[in-house]
């Protein structure tokens, strides 16, 4: 097991069950893992993705980050938003909106054109943020993580606690 800070799971974090998997057995630095689950993300009764082709990324004290193939992606609904952030991890992201026919969400996803060799495979691909779409990994519903700055796919496999739940601004 993967130990977060020299220690082992912290005493707080909840014990995995069968199936389940714990946020802080996630590595540090995060791990890029492929996944062949059906997924979907639908936003104003679009198909927004439908893939089979997904990376997740995992990050001690976090859900998994899902990343999709521009191929799996309603390209006709993104546009280029303003601004960019930079993750220690992979590099420097640029952010995206989707417009539809009543409104448009901003910033609600973001790729990376050129990460760190360690994620190289998840060039162009896309992530989004879960808290206005309707997103389902094999037909679950997703919930976000909580924080609006955090993108993690919290589903029933996943325990935590995680960041961005009150409480955890000193992790």
């Amino acid at each position: 097991m993967w130990s977060y800070r020299g220690e082992q799971r912290p005493a707080f974090a909840k014990q995995p069950g069968p199936g389940q998997e714990s946020v802080w057995d996630y590595p540090r630095p995060p791990a890029l893992v492929a996944d062949a689950r059906h997924i979907t993300i639908a936003w104003q009764q679009i198909r927004v993705v439908d893939t089979r082709r997904a990376f997740r990324v995992l990050e001690t004290a976090s859900p998994p980050t899902f990343y999709f193939p521009p191929a799996d992606v309603n390209q006709a609904l993104l546009q280029a938003a303003r601004g960019s952030s930079f993750c220690e991890w992979k590099g420097e992201a640029r952010y995206w909106n989707l417009v539809g026919a009543r409104d448009t969400l901003e910033a609600v996803a973001w790729s990376y054109s050129s990460p760190t060799p360690a994620f190289a495979a998840i060039a162009g691909w896309l992530a989004f943020y879960p808290h206005q779409l309707d997103c389902r990994v094999d037909q679950q519903p997703v919930r976000p993580q909580g924080g609006a700055y955090y993108g993690g796919w919290v589903t029933r496999e996943i325990v935590g606690p995680w960041k961005g739940d009150p409480g955890t601004g000193s992790w």
